[in-house]
């Protein structure tokens, strides 16, 4: 299997590289040249051996091959449960791992390939990563202590949740925490930017795990794949899947997943009110823009990058179309969803959680349907216990997090003052 950039067909490298490099030397992301096709395939009923089946073509030929069913053991150890919500209405709850949100899959996926990686080349590597909410702890955790690697994280000042910060923040040791004055969109481009810098580039070997890296979507493929086939074992139907959507990552593993043969009849993308994606879908223009702060606050994200990796997919809009949807959620729509979920079936769920249900609701109440929970609610205490008047009971993975100290730098919107911060990261790096 190889890997070509989405900007350029001509060079093709091995997934190890890809995953290394982060992002393409021309800008592009990173895409496999074919995908495998399991639509006859009988695959096995436990997670990690799936995920392994369902991930191996991917590394075909790769020095990480023989390396591939240690690493999944290792980056797949919690639960992902399949929960009932309503008849042929189930709910996919992703937010079982350490951090309490799906992005524990793709982060600790990635961070056990390149940990082996660094293990055969001892070779330093810093991971930029930008967050609106509960990547960067994903990735802080997944990397935390792991030899030859510093990691920087980047997240918008004030515009992510008191306990998502704590997660971002609380680390210290090879993780490095910078709040910059700006938008999740504003911390994207520092990160894109660094790649292309020379002063970054002479100073690190630099990586990312925002879900430009190819690393991130793997995982994230195998799980639709296992969803959608326990939906039809219990329901006899093929699902919808509805996702709540931002930076597009979460939804094009999906989208992956079915173009390779999973039992899924069509991806719905949910978003909130950064809009450019129902938007495209409507008039054929793309036009990205910067993003709206909501109450799903991990979606925020008005221009996604992964836009790149769809439309390389889909070359047309009509085809694309014919593939997926997507709707619009507003903020009192999520507060009243997540107060109707509570009320209807005693279920708590995060915002955006409420963005996938009220979507499901109001346009497909009457089909097979999964929606996707992305994180735990008691990330949201502080929206969510006003609207429900119950306590949320706190995960002991989350408790531990918030009773660490944090401790996080505030830098400008500048690539310059990037570049100063950045030479700071990990003071304390394991080799």
């Amino acid at each position: 299997m190889k890997y070509i950039s989405t900007k350029n067909n001509e060079e093709k490298i091995m997934a190890s590289e890809a995953l290394r490099r982060g992002i393409a030397p021309d800008k592009g992301l990173y895409i496999p040249t074919e995908l495998p096709d399991f639509s006859d395939r009988i695959l096995p009923e436990n997670f990690v051996d799936l995920a392994y089946e369902v991930i191996k073509p991917f590394f075909m030929n790769d020095v990480l091959a023989p390396r591939l069913k240690e690493i999944c053991e290792n980056a797949f150890t919690f639960d992902i449960p399949l929960v009932n919500l309503e008849k042929e209405a189930e709910v996919l709850e992703l937010f079982h791992g350490p951090t309490a949100a799906f992005k524990d899959f793709g982060a600790r996926f990635l961070a056990e390939c390149l940990s082996q990686l660094q293990k055969i080349e001892q070779k330093e590597i810093t991971i930029l990563v930008a967050t609106s909410g509960d990547t960067g702890g994903a990735v802080a955790s997944a990397f935390y202590e792991r030899p030859f690697t510093k990691v920087c994280v980047l997240f918008p000042q004030g515009r992510v949740s008191k306990r998502q910060e704590q997660q971002l923040t609380c680390w210290g040791k090879n993780i490095q925490s910078l709040a910059v004055k700006g938008s999740f969109d504003d911390c994207q481009d520092l990160v894109k930017a660094a790649f292309n810098d020379s002063n970054f580039n002479k100073s690190f070997l630099l990586s990312s795990a925002n879900s430009i890296n190819l690393g991130r979507l793997l995982p994230q493929m195998a799980y639709y794949h296992y969803a959608a086939r326990n939906f039809i074992k219990k329901w006899n139907k093929k699902p919808i899947i509805i996702i709540p959507s931002g930076n597009l990552g979460n939804g094009l593993g999906a989208i992956w997943a079915m173009e390779m043969g999973a039992p899924i009849e069509k991806i719905i993308l949910a978003v909130n009110e950064n809009t450019t994606v129902p938007e495209y879908l409507e008039s054929g223009e793309w036009k990205p823009r910067s993003s709206v702060q909501t109450l799903a606050n991990a979606m925020d994200v008005g221009n996604p990058s992964n836009m790149e990796r769809l439309r390389a997919q889909y070359p047309t809009i009509k085809k694309m179309k014919e593939r997926i949807s997507s709707f619009t959620v507003n903020d009192e729509q999520i507060k009243d969803t997540i107060r109707k979920t509570f009320q209807e079936h005693k279920k708590i769920i995060c915002p955006h959680t409420a963005v996938a249900e009220f979507v499901r609701k109001q346009y497909f109440s009457k089909l097979p349907s999964i929606i996707v929970s992305t994180a735990h609610p008691a990330k949201f205490e502080t929206i969510i216990t006003p609207l429900i008047r119950e306590e949320i009971e706190v995960p002991s993975s989350l408790k531990d997090v918030l009773e660490r100290k944090n401790d996080f730098d505030i830098i400008e919107n500048d690539l310059k003052t990037f570049y100063q911060a950045a030479l700071k990261t990990g003071s304390d790096i394991p080799q």
